[in-house]
C-alpha cells in the first residue's frame, strides 16, 4: 500500500481518478491550486487505487494524505 500525499498546502480543483482504477507511474492523479497556480499530483508508482482521500473543493496541507494505492 502506497499513500500519495500533498506536496503543498491548497485547494483539490480536480480529481482525475477513481476508486478501483489502475495508474501509472508518472501519471497525473490531481489537480491542486496553490497561489493562483495550477499544480499536477503525480503518482510515484503504477498500482490500483484503493480509496480517494479528499474532494474537489478540499483545502489539503503540506503531507495530508490525498489517495492510496494498493
Amino acid at each position: 500500500m502506497k499513500q500519495i500525499t500533498s506536496t503543498m498546502a491548497g485547494t483539490v480543483l480536480q480529481v482525475l481518478v477513481n476508486t478501483g482504477d489502475e495508474v501509472e507511474g508518472g501519471q497525473a492523479v490531481m489537480m491542486l491550486e496553490s497561489m493562483k497556480m495550477e499544480i499536477p499530483v503525480e503518482a510515484e508508482i503504477a498500482g490500483k487505487v484503493s480509496e480517494v482521500k479528499v474532494n474537489a473543493g478540499d483545502f489539503v496541507n503540506e503531507g495530508d494524505t490525498l489517495l492510496i494505492l494498493e
